[in-house]
């Protein structure tokens, strides 16, 4: 079998998809920043047989450049009408995992397009454990003005409530990655076929 890269352009070797689990559409992952929607995205993708595509990355190529510094030179809204139109575009094409950002969900324009096209299963985390995996990285622009926890903690009140509208949920805490896969497709299997 001829090696492919996985999302951060590592090399991998392709592996025998699950036959235990057909997704009817594209499955959305929705939740906060540090959630692990892009890391147990690919994973699924990767052990259904499907495409990945992370809403973010995506955003980027078409910018040329950063999520940070969209939001640094244009603002939130010029991203939030970016990314709209990337998972408007992704939606229309076979069914596959997507990883949104954080605030896709939030948005009542791509929120619709992802109820009405896809199943949405939003990864919930402890906030601590949000915490403890965003503060690793600079490349949160939500976070950058101000107190970190205290933005998180906000975000994560206003947000909560909308996240559960999705299809599904499944927590994603300190499991590790392939447990948390197995939670989403247990999940899934609740959801289609009952």
């Amino acid at each position: 079998m001829e090696s492919k890269k996985d999302f951060k352009g590592m090399k991998i070797k392709p592996k025998r998809y699950s036959a235990s689990l057909v997704l009817p559409k594209t499955l959305v992952l929705v939740g906060m920043m540090g959630a692990g929607k892009s890391s147990i995205g690919w994973r699924l993708a990767r052990k259904l047989g499907v495409s990945f595509h992370d809403t973010d990355q995506e955003v980027e190529r078409a910018a040329g450049c950063s999520v940070a510094d969209i939001f640094e030179t244009w603002g939130e809204k010029a991203f939030r009408d970016a990314e709209r139109r990337v998972i408007k575009r992704l939606l229309t094409e076979s069914i596959q995992v997507i990883s949104t950002g954080d605030g896709a969900f939030i948005d009542e324009e791509s929120r619709d397009l992802i109820k009405e096209n896809a199943i949405s299963l939003w990864l919930r985390a402890d906030p601590e454990i949000l915490y403890e995996r965003v503060i690793r990285r600079d490349t949160r622009p939500l976070l950058f003005d101000g107190d970190a926890k205290q933005i998180l903690e906000e975000m994560i009140e206003r947000r909560y409530p909308i996240y559960g509208h999705a299809d599904i949920t499944v927590e994603s805490n300190d499991d590790a990655h392939e447990a948390t896969v197995e939670k989403v497709i247990e999940a899934l299997k609740v959801h289609i076929y009952d």
